[in-house]
C-alpha cells in the first residue's frame, strides 16, 4: 500500500527552480531516505508535502488523498520533526504536547502524552519550559510530539543530529519499530550515511532539484561503483550531471 505519492513535483522561487519534476512514492512500513547535499531541494519537498510551501506544479497525495484539495485531511495523517524547528521555548514539554495533541485531535491525550514522556525519557522534564532544555532533549520533544497523533506518514529531517550515539541508536530504534509494527510510514532525511544504511529500507538522492539515483542503501554504492553510501553521496554533490548521464545511459 502506498502512503505517500509525489507525483512530478516542482517549486520556483521566481526564475530559480528548486525543485524539478520530482516524482517517488513511500509504501506502508517503509523507511525512505531522502539524501542529497545542501541545496539540493529535500527541505522544499518535505514543505511541499507538509503543505507549508505550495508546488508550483505537481500533486501529492497521502493514502490517496489529494493534498491540495483535502488539506485539512492529509495533514492531520502527517507529522514532522527537525532540529532547525524547535518548539516553542516558552511552554513546558507537557504543554507543548498538550497544545500540539489538540491541534491533531489526539483522543486520551493525557494518557498518550504519559506514555510519550516515559518512551522518550522525559519524566522529569514535564513541566520544565522547552527553551531551557538541553538541544538533544530538546530533540526527544520534538520527536515525543511527531509521534502524538501516530501519522501514517512521518517525515524526519535530521532528527538525530543533536543526539549523542547512545541516544541516537535508541531513535533509531524506536522509529524502526514504529514504521514495522503498524501502517505508518518514514520519510527521513541525515547526512549521516552510517545512519542511513542502518535505518532506511530504500533512499533517493537528490541533487540541484532532482532525483538522480534510488535504490536500497546497501547495494545502490556497488551499482555506481562506489565502494561506500558516503562516497556515493559525495558523488552525487560533486558530479550530479555525470551520475545523470549513467543513470540515463542505463535505461537506454
Amino acid at each position: 500500500m502506498t502512503i505517500l505519492s509525489v507525483q512530478n513535483l516542482s517549486k520556483n522561487y521566481g526564475l530559480k527552480r528548486t525543485v524539478e519534476n520530482v516524482s517517488f512514492e513511500v509504501r506502508q512500513n517503509e523507511i525512505v531516505g531522502l539524501l542529497g547535499p545542501n541545496g539540493a531541494g529535500k527541505t522544499t519537498t518535505i514543505n511541499m508535502i507538509l503543505g507549508l510551501v505550495t508546488p508550483t506544479s505537481g500533486e501529492i497525495f497521502i493514502n490517496g488523498d489529494n493534498s491540495t484539495k483535502t488539506r485539512a485531511k492529509t495533514i492531520s495523517q502527517t507529522n514532522f520533526a527537525a532540529v532547525y524547528s524547535p518548539l516553542p521555548g516558552n511552554l513546558t514539554v507537557t504543554q507543548n504536547l498538550r497544545v500540539f495533541g489538540l491541534l491533531y485531535g489526539v483522543k486520551n491525550l493525557k494518557s498518550r502524552i504519559d506514555e510519550l514522556l516515559k518512551e522518550y525519557d522525559l519524566e522529569i522534564f514535564h513541566d520544565t519550559k522547552c527553551g531551557v532544555l538541553s538541544s538533544g532533549e530538546q530533540t526527544r520533544v520534538s520527536l515525543a510530539k511527531a509521534m502524538l497523533n501516530q501519522p501514517p506518514l512521518l517525515l524526519l529531517d535530521e532528527p538525530t543530529a543533536s543526539l549523542d550515539p547512545a541516544s541516537a541508536r535508541d531513535v533509531r530504534t524506536r522509529i524502526k519499530q514504529f514504521a514495522s509494527g503498524g501502517t505508518s510510514s518514514v520519510l527521513w532525511t541525515s547526512h549521516n550515511m552510517h545512519e542511513v544504511a542502518e535505518v532506511c529500507d530504500r533512499v533517493l538522492f537528490m541533487s540541484k532539484g532532482k532525483i538522480l539515483l534510488s535504490g536500497n542503501p546497501k547495494t545502490l554504492p556497488q551499482e555506481h561503483g562506489k565502494s561506500s553510501l558516503e562516497e556515493l553521496f559525495i558523488a552525487v554533490a560533486r558530479e550530479p550531471l555525470t551520475l545523470e548521464g549513467q543513470k540515463m545511459e542505463a535505461h537506454a
